[in-house]
């Protein structure tokens, strides 16, 4: 492992953190009226773990974002997305566009999650599983860090939870209501943007019942530079877009302990379709911009729908009773262009290079989740977890100018038992906890046929199926309250790229069952903790290593990104430290992470070059303060992503590093709270991570990054 100077210099600064197996991220509320937080990490209930005990329990790191830190950062970056890559070290920056690819958690994909519910569509990832729902209806993040299965597919990097508002306590009327404007630092006319939202709330009794709307406008995004940020028309953009977003809660209390609700969901984000690319000149750092136009074809967006109904008792029989059903559909609709997507050129439809298309994932899921937990009747030391989750997925890619079929319908199915064990001996100064979770997949793909560019192959379908024990354990130690240390293993698992393998034949006589490799991405987990929580202190620090025998590698060949099985080695260190200062209302916080990432590029078992930027984040350095008094409060926050060159790449795809500083300030009126936030507050020109160490080369793609814009909002809860 490979500790840069930067590293050996600031860990005599921050050395004296150590990193939280379990720590809630909170923002100063200067209205006690407006929020209402839990008062202790010990009392949170993460419901990600898929497990009633208190996080300090549990031998994995965790974070939760409050509700007041959540609204505090999507003020200033715009969603969750945004609010997660802010406060997380390890998380990459994001690209501030639609897309999602090349944000990792610890260098491998999250699984993003509604109430658990998996939004991702992992036979042919579209990437938009962070755009799904707006974050007016979110109550917390729940951050889940490195592989684990707790959640089915996915969870490679970590779960991103995000918990829906929850039901009014209050008997009668309340809700809430929002309004905000957003201007770039220029206020030019067309980086303007502003943002609606409301939520009512009624309980009667037993009975209680939510519903409510968010209207988002964003304008067009200015550099540091005052230039406008460039367009990615194939991707998609949160720029220059409009999101519609509904929600809907009703609840009824069965019993004293027993509850059954139903959640439903529409989220839509949609391009405006106002602007075109004008390339940049990377030789000369001169970035992407967009001018006035009109694209081609249906602007790039989102779409999202999903209902669910749980029956929870967590005093059933003495237990912990979870039960969730579920459907979710989704409609991820790409840009198109003429001259450079050659792949969608067909003679037999228009002379090749004038025929435009553009594609479209569409896709849905349902199933169900079932567990119980409960102490062993004699045995009360001992808490066992029992349970089964069942996911359908059918998921094409489809050319929807043309009405061609690009990536075949592809249907998904997976049966997971699972059970989990937890032992706390020595009046809980040690705990023992493992456990093991069965996936039964397969998968199903009918005959079809190959586009014209890839020469019309006809590709016989199959059903390849897979069964895999994905493993966890770990002991926790906590010898003195407040100090903890831990150690654990653990196994999270996805599955490749399907489509953008079956989309790409180009030979006859191919029978999916031999040719589609469908065997699980498995990562295996190790990790090793310790937190210090006393007095005016929260630290934390953590050494996790994550390994893949055959693990799934973005590769830039021809113009696309293809899936490629390599061995994946990646290994990194995080620490975090909470102080509050002696200054009444004052608090400091910083997080570093530094991590290092090596895959197998020549297929000989051994790892020989970096991961790229498409994989793996930048080490990064994180410094806030805030502070607190009466109706008063405030918060300064700076990232620092650091320089990195990339072993066994070309020069040009180094990173040359910037950094970022945000704040924001809020004052509680007699009627709600006025919120005033700057994002990039000295208006830092930067080329963003993923243009400059993936495509770095590419004049279209050579994007900059947000500069200096404000956010003023009033919201109240009543």
């Amino acid at each position: 492992m490979r500790f840069g100077l930067f590293t050996i210099l600031a860990l005599p600064v921050i050395g004296s953190a150590t990193p939280a197996l379990a720590r809630e991220i909170v923002a100063p509320i200067a209205d006690d009226a407006d929020d209402r937080r839990t008062e202790t990490t010990d009392e949170i209930v993460v419901s990600a773990t898929r497990s009633i005990l208190p996080p300090n329990a549990l031998p994995i790191t965790i974070d939760v974002i409050d509700r007041a830190a959540l609204d505090q950062q999507v003020a200033i970056g715009g969603s969750v997305v945004d609010a997660v890559s802010n406060l997380t070290p390890s998380f990459s920056p994001t690209r501030q566009k639609l897309s999602g690819a090349g944000e990792t958690l610890r260098g491998r994909s999250p699984l993003y999650a509604i109430n658990g519910i998996p939004q991702s569509t992992p036979l042919r990832d579209g990437s938009r599983d962070g755009f799904t729902i707006d974050p007016f209806f979110v109550d917390r993040v729940e951050l889940i860090y490195g592989s684990n299965a707790l959640q089915g597919i996915g969870g490679t990097g970590g779960i991103v939870n995000q918990v829906t508002v929850q039901p009014p306590r209050a008997e009668g009327l309340s809700g809430r209501a929002l309004a905000q404007g957003t201007s770039d630092t220029g206020f030019n006319g067309d980086g303007h943007g502003g943002k609606v939202a409301g939520l009512l709330a009624w309980k009667s009794g037993r009975f209680d019942v939510m519903a409510g709307g968010a209207y988002d406008r964003r304008g067009a995004f200015y550099d540091g530079h005052g230039n406008r940020v460039g367009t990615d028309l194939t991707q998609g953009e949160t720029q220059d877009s409009r999101s519609w977003s509904a929600f809907a809660r009703a609840g009824y209390a069965l019993t004293d302990t027993a509850r059954i609700d139903l959640i439903a969901n529409r989220f839509e984000l949609k391009g405006g379709g106002n602007y075109i690319a004008s390339n940049g000149n990377f030789r000369n750092n001169l970035p992407t911009t967009s001018v006035r136009g009109t694209p081609p074809g249906n602007p790039a967006k989102n779409r999202t729908e999903g209902i669910a109904l749980s029956l929870t008792d967590p005093n059933l029989w003495g237990g912990n009773l979870v039960t969730q059903i579920f459907f979710n559909r989704s409609r991820d609709t790409f840009g198109g262009e003429v001259a450079p997507i050659a792949t969608f050129q067909d003679a037999r439809l228009a002379p090749v290079g004038t025929l435009f298309d553009q594609s479209q994932n569409r896709s849905r899921k349902y199933g169900g989740k079932f567990s119980y937990e409960r102490g062993i009747p004699g045995f009360d030391a001992l808490t066992a977890t029992l349970g089964f989750d069942a996911l359908y997925d059918r998921t094409e890619q489809r050319l929807i100018a043309t009405d061609r079929v690009w990536v075949p319908p592809a249907d998904f199915r997976s049966f997971a038992p699972f059970g989990q064990v937890n032992l706390a001996l020595f009046d809980k100064v040690v705990r023992l906890a493992g456990g093991a979770r069965y996936e039964n997949v397969k998968i199903v793909i009918d005959d079809y046929t190959t586009l014209a560019s890839y020469g019309r192959h006809a590709v016989a379908g199959g059903s390849p199926s897979f069964g895999k024990t994905l493993l966890n354990g770990g002991v926790i130690v906590e010898p003195v309250p407040g100090i903890r240390a831990y150690g654990s293993y653990a196994q999270g698992y996805t599955v490749p790229d399907v489509g953008r393998i079956s989309r790409a034949i180009n030979r006859d006589g191919v029978d999916l069952d031999t040719y589609v490799d469908i065997a699980p991405v498995v990562s295996n987990n190790r990790e090793l903790g310790v937190e210090v929580k006393q007095g005016p202190m929260n630290a934390s620090a953590t050494y996790f290593l994550s390994t893949s025998t055959r693990g799934q590698v973005l590769v830039f060949i021809g113009g696309a990104y293809e899936a490629q099985r390599q061995r994946v080695e990646i290994q990194g260190i995080e620490i975090n430290l909470a102080v509050q200062l002696p200054l009444p209302g004052l608090n400091f916080s910083t997080g570093f992470a530094h991590l290092v990432g090596r895959t197998d590029s020549n297929d000989d078992g051994r790892v020989d070059i970096d991961l790229d930027g498409a994989n793996i984040s930048p080490d990064r350095l994180n410094l806030a303060a805030s502070f607190i008094r009466g109706n008063l409060s405030a918060r300064v926050q700076q990232q620092f992503y650091l320089a990195r060159k990339y072993v066994g790449l070309p020069a040009a795809n180094d990173f040359g590093g910037y950094n970022i500083t945000d704040a924001s300030i809020r004052y509680a009126l007699p009627i709600g709270a006025l919120t005033l936030s700057a994002q990039n507050i000295f208006d830092h020109f930067y080329i963003d991570y993923y243009s400059d160490t993936v495509r770095p080369t590419d004049n279209a793609h050579f994007f900059s990054g947000r500069g200096r814009n404000f956010t003023l909002g009033w919201d109240v809860r009543f």
